[in-house]
């Protein structure tokens, strides 16, 4: 099985290694001669452990990747000893599009190597894992890597040197989101789900409820109005208002004929559940053709908050991580119906808090995320603003409920002469 892996990643000596520490990717490299180079930042951390692991996950079959990326997480949580860190790393070359392998890094006392290398014997003697360990050599800044191979300890040029490595010139999962954290037509999304039908169950009953097929249509005779932002922004009071004041159609997406499998997708690694909610778009879409032909259209959040938190969640570390303002991962897919306007509420974080603690209701995981990683938060923001086609226009929600209607009023009879 690791012979196998082993051949899925070709240009080893080439690749760039990032392990997430901290929120944000530290980045080593591998060479066959040693020419003095300092240990890179991740080893210099991990000078009280005896040796570190790489786990990096080769399927060809990207749903079984994706599944399997997931499932491994959960089992080393449950079965590596006290002793040991688990870090999210990845593998690859720079600059170069879906050239990403997942994985996870590990580092190891030495009360913990032993069971550890039992444990990681016994996965690669099934399962699609690539596993190669870290030795400390006599002086402490000198690290080599060595790949195992089944279950044994392969020296390959008596193993490679470990080095420090710049950033590239693109975060690696930027190059990876297209149609893998953000997907961009109907099709893309629905051969994700349908390839799931064998092992999700629930993923037969969805792709039931899509539409025959999504086409480019002709926008409704009535505007489209969409209100993005984070929770507790007040698109839920703003959105029901203008329902009343402007005698609209108020739709909501992920539309609710998805509420009894979103629990399910939102244990599913980002490919599947991801690709859920996309569809979830397009079955609103369709919901708004329709009413759209009768009556304005009120939409609580849309494909901006898809791309936004996947983009942000994706993409670690600092604003300057995220792909460039006019890249091609914020353009608005061909094939899905466009809004006439969308109105994005923003609002002072601790103002948001202080709402969001007022409700006192459950929160996802990414609203957990945003609370406490401030980085997170700006990363969703700034993806919101970059999205192109229609672009976001931003709304101070900080005032008080009536005037925040009153300035969206506003800006839709300017825009769509309501």
């Amino acid at each position: 099985m690791a012979r196998r892996a082993m051949s899925l990643l070709p240009q080893w000596s080439s690749r760039v290694f990032s392990v997430e520490l901290d929120g944000a990717p530290h980045y080593f490299a591998i060479q066959e001669k040693h020419r003095g180079e300092e240990a890179p930042w991740v080893f210099r951390k991990a000078q009280n452990c005896e040796r570190c692991f790489s786990l990096l996950v080769c399927s060809s079959d990207r749903i079984r990747r994706a599944k399997f990326y997931g499932e491994l997480g959960d089992k080393l949580l449950r079965h590596l000893s006290p002793g040991c860190d688990l870090s999210p790393m990845s593998s690859f070359l720079p600059n170069v599009k879906d050239s990403l392998v997942k994985g996870y890094f590990v580092k190891v006392n030495s009360e913990s190597s032993s069971p550890t290398e039992r444990l990681l014997r016994d996965l690669i003697q099934h399962d699609p894992v690539l596993v190669c360990s870290y030795l400390r050599g006599e002086d402490s800044q000198l690290w080599t890597q060595h790949q195992w191979t089944d279950s044994q300890l392969v020296e390959v040029s008596k193993g490679y040197y470990v080095v420090p490595s710049e950033a590239p010139e693109y975060h690696p999962s930027a190059l990876n989101i297209i149609n893998s954290d953000v997907f961009y037509s109907f099709e893309e999304a629905y051969e994700v789900l349908k390839q799931c039908g064998d092992i999700i169950p629930e993923a037969k009953s969805v792709l039931e409820l899509l539409p025959s097929r999504a086409e480019t249509r002709s926008k409704p005779d009535f505007p489209v109005i969409v209100i993005e932002g984070l929770d507790a922004t007040g698109k839920t009071t703003l959105t029901e208002s203008l329902r009343d004041t402007l005698g609209a159609a108020l739709l909501r997406s992920p539309p609710q004929c998805l509420s009894p499998w979103r629990a399910c997708f939102d244990q599913e690694p980002p490919l599947i559940r991801r690709a859920f909610y996309a569809l979830g778009n397009y079955i609103t879409a369709e919901q708004i053709g329709q009413q759209g032909m009768k009556t304005p259209v009120i939409v609580d959040r849309f494909w901006h908050s898809t791309a936004a938190y996947a983009i942000a969640t994706a993409v670690s570390g600092p604003l300057c991580n995220l792909p460039a303002e006019g890249s091609e991962v914020y353009r608005w897919p061909s094939d899905l119906l466009q809004p006439s306007l969308v109105i994005l509420l923003t609002l002072d974080p601790e103002e948001r808090k202080r709402r969001l603690r007022n409700r006192g209701q459950g929160k996802t995981d990414e609203e957990q995320e945003l609370d406490h990683n401030q980085l997170f938060r700006l990363r969703v923001e700034e993806a919101y603003r970059r999205i192109s086609g229609p672009a976001c226009i931003s709304v101070d929600a900080s005032p008080s409920a009536d005037q925040v209607l009153q300035q969206v009023l506003l800006l839709i009879r300017g825009k769509c002469h309501l």
